[in-house]
This record gives C-alpha cells, sequence and structure tokens, in this order.
C-alpha cells in the first residue's frame, strides 16, 4: 500500500511550471513535515522546488527550510548560501532567522567577527522575547575575540542591567529621607510624620502611607542598625530581582510587597505607628523563593548559593521577630513574605531562561521554535491570581479598618 503522505511529496515534485500558492504552501507545510519525522532529504528537495517563487515570504520560508534540512545533511556550506541568500529578500517574517542561521553557522566555521555582524542584524529584528539570548551570545563572542568592553555591554543587556538601577536608587533615596528625618530636626520630624504607617490616618484615608512607610526607619539613637540592616538586605535583593525582571517590573513587585507588608500590619499588630522597608524586603526574599522552587532559572553558581540560602534566612529573621516581641514588626514581614511568594508563583522571570521555558520543538515555520510548555491560559490565570491578591489586601483592609477607624 502506498503511504498517501509520500504520494503527496511526490505530487509536489512531480508538477511541472511554477507551483500556484497553494501548491507552495502546501510543499511547505509538507517539508516541515518532514523534518520533524528527520526525513531531511525529501524535505530539502520540497523547500529546493519552492526557492524561486515570486513571493519573497514563501521563498524566504523555503531557504531557510531548505538550509536547515541540508544542516541535518552535513552540507554546512550550501546550508549558510541559502541562509545568506534568505538574508537579501526583501524583508520578510523570515530574515530574522535566516540571520540567526547565518550567525550560528559561522560559529561553527570559526568565523566569529562575522558571526557577531550577523548577530547584529539579528538582534535588530528580534523579537523581545529572544533579545537577552542573543545579546548573551555576542557577549560570549565578543568575549573569545578580545573586545571585553563590549562582552561586559552585551552581558549587561541579556542580564537587564543596562540603564539606572531602580533598586540602587530606592536604597540612595530610602537612606536619604530616614537620615534627613532622623537628623534635620522639626522639618524632618513633620516630613517622617506625613511618611510612616500611622494606622489612624491610613484608615482615614491617607493611603499613600501603605507605601511611603518604606522610607523611614527607626531614629539611630534608638536603633541604630535597624536602617543598616534594611539597606544591605535591600542591597542584596533589590538588584538581583531587578535582574530577574526588569526595572519596571522591579518597582512595581517592591511597591505591591510594601502595600502587602503594611495592610498586615494595618491588620494584626496592636502599634499604632510603623516604620521601615522589611516588609517589602521580606516580600523580595519571599518572591525570590518562589521563583527558585517553582521556576527554576538558569544562573550563575554565586547566584543559585544566594537563592539556597534565603530560605533559612527568612525563617530565622521570624523567630528572632517573634522573640524580639514589640521591638519588631513580624506581621509586616509576614504580609510582605505571603505577597512576594505569591507574586513569585505567578510571574516568572522574565529576563532569565528558566528550565521549564528551555523546552522547545519545532515552531510553524522554518527557523523558529516554540515552547513544549505553552502559555495557554496562562494570562487567564495571572489576571486571576492578581485578583486574588486584591481580595486578599481588601479583607486585610477591612480588618485593619474596624481596628483603627
Amino acid at each position: 500500500m502506498t503511504d498517501p503522505a509520500s504520494s503527496d511529496t511526490l505530487s509536489l515534485l512531480s508538477q511541472s511550471g511554477p507551483l500556484s500558492r497553494e501548491a507552495a504552501q502546501a510543499a511547505l507545510a509538507r517539508a516541515r513535515d518532514l523534518m520533524i519525522s528527520a526525513d531531511f532529504l525529501d524535505a530539502a528537495r520540497l523547500y529546493q522546488r519552492v526557492v524561486g517563487f515570486d513571493d519573497p515570504v514563501i521563498t524566504g520560508a523555503a531557504m531557510v527550510g531548505l538550509g536547515e534540512a541540508l544542516h541535518r545533511l552535513d552540507e554546512d556550506g550550501q546550508a549558510l548560501a541559502q541562509w545568506q541568500a534568505a538574508t537579501e529578500l526583501p524583508e520578510n517574517p523570515y530574515t530574522y532567522a535566516a540571520w540567526r542561521n547565518v550567525a550560528a553557522a559561522r560559529v561553527r566555521a570559526g568565523d566569529l567577527q562575522g558571526a557577531l555582524a550577523a548577530y547584529r542584524e539579528a538582534d535588530r529584528r528580534a523579537p523581545g522575547d529572544d533579545k537577552a539570548e542573543i545579546a548573551s551570545r555576542m557577549g560570549w563572542l565578543s568575549k573569545e575575540v578580545g573586545d571585553r568592553g563590549a562582552a561586559g555591554r552585551y552581558f549587561a543587556k541579556a542580564r537587564g542591567d543596562l540603564g539606572p538601577s531602580v533598586a540602587m536608587g530606592l536604597l540612595a533615596a530610602t537612606v536619604v529621607v530616614s537620615l534627613f528625618v532622623d537628623l534635620a530636626g522639626q522639618v524632618g520630624q513633620e516630613l517622617g510624620a506625613l511618611l510612616l504607617l500611622d494606622k489612624p490616618a491610613v484608615a482615614a484615608g491617607e493611603l499613600w502611607r501603605l507605601a511611603t512607610v518604606t522610607l523611614v526607619h527607626a531614629p539611630l539613637t534608638q536603633m541604630p542598625l535597624h536602617l543598616l540592616f534594611n539597606m544591605y538586605a535591600l542591597y542584596l535583593a533589590g538588584p538581583f530581582v531587578e535582574r530577574l525582571y526588569g526595572r519596571g517590573a522591579f518597582l512595581l513587585i517592591y511597591l505591591a510587597t510594601a502595600v502587602g507588608g503594611s495592610l498586615a500590619s494595618f491588620a494584626f499588630s496592636d502599634a499604632p505607628y510603623g516604620v521601615g522597608a522589611s516588609g517589602a524586603i521580606f516580600g523580595l526574599f519571599g518572591l525570590l523563593i518562589a521563583v527558585q522552587y517553582i521556576h527554576r532559572p538558569v544562573l550563575d553558581r554565586q547566584s543559585r548559593a544566594f537563592l539556597g540560602q534565603l530560605m533559612a534566612l527568612v525563617i530565622l529573621n521570624l523567630i528572632l521577630g517573634f522573640a524580639m516581641g514589640g521591638t519588631i514588626d513580624n506581621w509586616a514581614h509576614i504580609g510582605g513574605l505571603v505577597t512576594g511568594l505569591w507574586l513569585g508563583v505567578l510571574f516568572a522571570p522574565a529576563n532569565v531562561p528558566t528550565m521549564r521555558s528551555m523546552w522547545q520543538r519545532p515552531g510553524p515555520t522554518p527557523g523558529t521554535t516554540i515552547p513544549v510548555f505553552g502559555r495557554s491560559g496562562a494570562a487567564v490565570i495571572r489576571v486571576g491570581g492578581v485578583a486574588f491578591l486584591a481580595v486578599f489586601f481588601g479583607i486585610l483592609w477591612t480588618i485593619g479598618y474596624a481596628v483603627w477607624s
């Protein structure tokens, strides 16, 4: 019995003259199936049949696919020629894949400068999700050719470190405001009274205090280590979270965990006032713990060691907080921690690969791949998770309002 799929292949190859658009698209689809089933020779024959079609999108797809089939057949020189030809077509959706393949082929051939040039072209066309990976590859290539300055810039781009650090800006602002409040006499005291977590004032509608409490700390004469410990913790965790998620997302996470900590204190702590950034910092720790155990980011050894110590560090600090009684607002710590854990479960790091995201399968078009674990339903889950967090905040607000109004 004749295999229907083989018959389709023979039928497409036997057509004489220019292919119709429908036939060309059918040939591309059949060639993709053959690539998945590792029948690279027949796939190459089909792609070759489509090359030259008068639509650059279809010809681009055929050239990129033909190059991949030839590469699988160990014809690397011919594969590179096809990808290079695809880059010379009018700009189309396959130009990016062609440049990436050209770059990879030049790396295999030992032409590192040519690979760098090709990756620059690919980077200009890359979707946002691929930018970090391409920057990392350019970093390694720059390092190999001896351009350490460029390598550092590319690695920073891959980590999302380019531009001013929001975490370091928050740290500086917190130190300046805390010291001003403590040392500037009456003016400083008035500013501190406006920023601290004054719970009756929060119940009266001064909601900004839920976040601005992070900017003020205990006076140096009373608790000299309060500001120092919090800022050291922010120095460790803040840039790490910023590297994983980006500057804008870090700021939103910091504010959300600060509000979560403040609302937990507002609901359950007996103290009418609160100061300090520890609720937000515990939130950053909670986020990193969730990221480590849920998403498994691919990190360097030093970063993995830091994440491995976080669980013990958080537990120790919670125990110390309860042991010291009213001196430490452990409810703020718990509220920030729970908020950070929840956000870490909902949102995977955007700027580094994770073990889950690295599983790939061939995409619907030549030169592309898609995650094995797709994103179907992820947006709905995240929206639902954020809505649940908002409800949780509302419950904390209701409990606190009943106490402090």
